[in-house]
């Protein structure tokens, strides 16, 4: 007679516990070490971001010259600057000028962005030549285009005597400084959110366009139905960043007018930047510059919502 004695499970030992000392590196590890990664950029941005912000707020209640004396004004500098028709003049200058090189640069970078991300031949030494006016300085730019826009002997008017157009004075007259500021950003912006508009169209999967033309969509349908509506979070991106820095315009119409921030003979193309500069580095009046600022800091929080409202609805998001 044989027995069978089956043999019992060989139980795994568990492992001992960590101990606190590994146990608190292994939680710091996890959890801290993100944080930690990330760090530098925001002490980066306290020093030079939030102190700034701080400061200058800090400046805009008093009224601070060159000499150094201080005194309190509360509300004094900004009731001045709602009632000062030089701010609002810049202030209009600001968003007419934002709005003619905006819009256009926009539309342009978009189908630019289209262009390219078709089947092209030398495509990459295609794509980085639209970023070559990126790279020009801004001083370059502005004695070119200063030259295109003379009133007596440059290439605009030269062609616009083609068609009857008596020689406009572009930097004399609102409207037409105003175009010929809007062009020089348009220049040098339009290829860079092009290549914005280009990587986020790259994202899209390429079987949603695949199913479109089975279906019969033209490329025109699968443009306003599936690339604009992929292309939304890129959209909101670069209407935010453009809003920001056409809000904040300084260099283009500085230049456009010698390095001069008086934006002309009676600032028909002054722009709240140049009033700020103005205000602070030719007035000394620090106090009331610092004010200036952060008037112009809500004006871009109002624009910035206004443009991310109307992206959002222009994607499909209500």
């Amino acid at each position: 007679m044989s027995l069978h004695l089956e043999k019992a499970p060989s139980r795994v030992a568990a492992p001992p516990p960590p101990r606190n000392g590994r146990r608190w590196r292994s939680v710091l590890d996890i959890r801290a070490m993100p944080y930690f990664l990330i760090s530098p950029y925001f002490v980066l941005f306290a020093f030079f971001g939030l102190f700034p912000l701080a400061f200058t707020l800090w400046y805009s209640l008093y009224d601070y010259d060159l000499a150094g004396t201080t005194e309190w004004a509360g509300l004094g500098n900004y009731a001045q600057l709602l009632a000062d028709e030089d701010f609002w003049n810049a202030v209009v200058n600001t968003v007419g000028i934002f709005l003619l090189a905006t819009i256009p640069q926009l539309l342009l970078a978009l189908l630019l962005a289209n262009a390219l991300n078709k089947r092209l031949r030398l495509r990459l030494a295609i794509r980085m030549s639209v970023l070559l006016p990126l790279v020009t300085s801004v001083v370059a730019v502005a004695v070119v285009f200063t030259q295109l826009y003379a009133r007596d002997w440059g290439l605009v008017n030269w062609v616009l005597s083609w068609f009857g157009v008596e020689p406009i004075n572009w930097r004399a007259e609102r409207l037409p400084s105003w175009l010929a500021i809007a062009t020089m950003v348009d220049w040098r912006w339009t290829g860079y959110n092009a290549i914005i508009f280009l990587a986020g169209m790259q994202t899209i999967p390429r079987d949603l366009y695949e199913a479109a033309s089975i279906d019969g969509a033209s490329r025109r349908r699968q443009f306003w139905q599936i690339t604009l509506p992929m292309l939304r979070p890129t959209l909101i991106f670069v209407v935010l960043n453009s809003t920001i820095g056409g809000l904040t315009l300084f260099a283009e119409p500085t230049t456009f007018y010698n390095g001069n921030v008086d934006g002309g003979s009676q600032g028909q193309f002054q722009t709240v930047a140049m009033f700020i500069v103005k205000q602070g580095f030719r007035e000394f009046d620090y106090g009331y510059a610092a004010a200036a600022a952060w008037l112009l800091f809500l004006l871009i929080l109002l624009g910035a919502l206004i443009n991310f409202l109307f992206v959002r609805r222009i994607g499909g998001t209500r």
